[in-house]
């Protein structure tokens, strides 16, 4: 009997070093058996963004794509992998999109002056003199990011002092807005541009019958046509370098709104080689040579570039004055704005490119350029569709317009950091009444059912939380105002996480294959140190992205510094 009892306590500990060896480390899942994964998450507050608004806990990635999500019980169980991840009660999202971007002319203008934030002409300056002492050689200086709205004296710059301290350096340097430039005498030359020169759809400013050095919409393309193109290994270091930084910030999907045919070419070679991951829904420009290539060759689709869209522009800035109204500015009594191309242009150009299949996707800041295009619209869309052509900004819109969105089913992408930017000076361009209909994203919200969310960027910051806490809680970096800026238009953070993920992805035609964590869609996803949808709405734009996946591969995780 002793010995039997023996045997049997021998055998129970046999089976018990079995048993733990079995039962893996914190890297491993499940390795006796169960169906192989080439990465499983688990342990994490997971925002799936489906249908139901639905949280899980876990999920498991094979060949780029989600295969399983649910419980870290049900997904440990069941699945095996190499990869396991534990994040600790961390939040998880699909992958974030920027709806509304110029993802490669950010890449470009990371190598010229930054002036974003100057409070002075003397400040913008200060940092051309730096910045040409330490690039002597580039054949022009060029920069982007001045407002005036920011300075003391709220006028257009002049470039009196450019010529001055760059006799023979062209500089041409590009509002905040992309709308407006100021540029110096060299460059003037350099064009042939000269005083009483005129253009349709933009301005050339004078002064007492002198050039001032601004130019405005399609007028800094008399210039701009001068400066040397990038070259392409110039061009492939812009978008790497774009691309880093928006992975930095979670994003894995772009909309680029307004790209050339040989950039394009340029993104897909980069893409089938695997240098460039980022997702990247291109909108094609519309210029003659462009159209006329993409509407005979029609759509373009692979997993990484969607081409089946054009931008249109309609109008300019409500910065620069260049937004068309329906009545004067409310600061500038005698100037109502412009289009950059008449009515019957603007038309033409709906019906040729509607009929070659492709979404129409229309840049419209004024009232008066909102109602005209939603009426072109309507005029091709005749109510129900499946479309989704979209208002670029929709950024003033008249109260009798506003049911138009939801008539003609037209989406609209809206720029939640435009609204706590402009704040500041919006009602002196617009007065007190018509303020109230700008950056109206609820009163949109309302009337079509979704928004797709973007930034708009190097306009404004790249980094979408910062357009989750513009859209929630109407404040700026500092939390100003106390109350918010017109709160009656704030969203709900399911919307802003809606708008920047599943509704995104639906105004791309993408809603089955991405926006949300859900068996079948591509593993897009980002990891939070903080949870959007629970933290403090004075901590949101300080909330920092820990990992970015894109296909269930890493692409970003932020270094610990002790």
């Amino acid at each position: 009997m002793k010995k039997y009892l023996q045997t049997i306590t021998l055998l129970v500990l046999l089976i018990v070093v079995i048993t733990s060896c079995g039962s893996g480390d914190n890297n491993t899942a499940n390795t006796d058996g169960g169906d192989k994964a080439d990465l499983i998450v688990h342990n994490a507050m997971v925002y799936t963004v489906d249908n139901k608004f639905s949280k899980a806990e876990a999920f498991a990635i094979k060949d780029g794509k989600f295969v399983a999500v649910g419980s870290s019980q049900e997904i440990l169980g069941k699945y095996t992998s190499q990869n396991v991840l534990d994040l600790k009660g961390q939040p998880v999202y699909p992958g974030f999109f920027d709806a509304h971007c110029h993802f490669y002319r950010y890449g470009l203008g990371l190598r010229q002056v930054d002036l974003v934030g100057t409070t002075s002409y003397a400040d913008i300056v200060a940092k051309l003199v730096a910045f040409r002492k330490e690039n002597p050689d580039q054949p022009w200086l060029m920069g982007r990011g001045w407002d005036q709205n920011d300075w003391e004296v709220k006028e257009f710059p002049t470039k009196d002092t450019l010529d001055k301290l760059f006799p023979d350096v062209p500089v041409f340097l590009t509002r905040v807005d992309g709308h407006a430039a100021l540029v110096n005498q060299k460059a003037f030359d350099l064009a042939g541009v000269k005083a009483g020169d005129k253009i349709d759809g933009g301005l050339i400013v004078t002064k007492n019958g002198q050039l001032t050095g601004v130019l405005v919409d399609n007028a800094t393309d008399l210039v701009n046509v001068k400066i040397p193109t990038a070259t392409k290994a110039e061009q492939e270091k812009a978008l790497l370098d774009a691309q880093k930084n928006c992975f930095a910030v979670g994003l894995t999907s772009v909309v680029d709104a307004g790209l050339s045919r040989s950039t394009i070419e340029l993104i897909d070679e980069m893409q089938k080689a695997k240098q460039l991951k980022m997702r990247v829904y291109a909108m094609v420009s519309a210029t003659k040579a462009d159209l006329d290539y993409y509407l005979v060759k029609g759509k373009t689709k692979t997993d990484y570039l969607n081409v089946r869209s054009v931008k249109v522009y309609a109008d300019g800035a409500l910065g620069s004055r260049g937004a068309c109204l329906l009545h004067a500015y409310h600061d500038k009594p005698d100037q109502q704005g412009f289009l950059l191309s008449s009515p019957e242009k603007l038309d033409s150009l709906v019906k040729v490119i509607s009929e070659k299949g492709f979404q129409i996707n229309t840049h419209c800041i004024g009232d008066s350029a909102n109602r005209l295009l939603l009426d072109i619209y309507g005029k091709y869309l005749k109510g129900g569709n499946d479309l989704r052509w979209r208002i670029e900004h929709a950024q003033v819109v008249s109260k009798t317009d506003m049911e138009k969105f939801a008539q003609y089913k037209v989406i609209p992408s809206v720029q939640p950091t435009h609204g706590t930017s402009d704040m500041y000076w919006a009602m002196k361009r617009l007065g007190p009444l018509r303020v109230k209909t700008a950056y109206a994203f609820n009163d949109l919200l309302k009337k079509g059912g979704l928004l797709a969310i973007g930034s708009d960027f190097p306009v404004e910051d790249i980094n979408p939380m910062y357009g989750f806490h513009a859209g929630v809680a109407r404040q700026d970096a500092k939390n100003y105002p106390k109350e918010g800026f017109q709160m009656e238009n704030a969203i709900s953070r399911e919307a802003a996480l809606k708008g920047m993920t599943i509704w995104a992805a639906f105004s791309n035609f993408e809603e089955n294959e991405k926006g949300s964590i859900e068996v079948g869609k591509m593993a897009d996803f980002v990891v939070t140190a903080k949870d959007l949808m629970t933290a403090p709405k004075t901590e949101l734009r300080d909330l920092k992205v820990t990992h970015t996946f894109v296909g269930g591969e890493k692409v970003y995780e932020m270094k610990i510094t002790q």
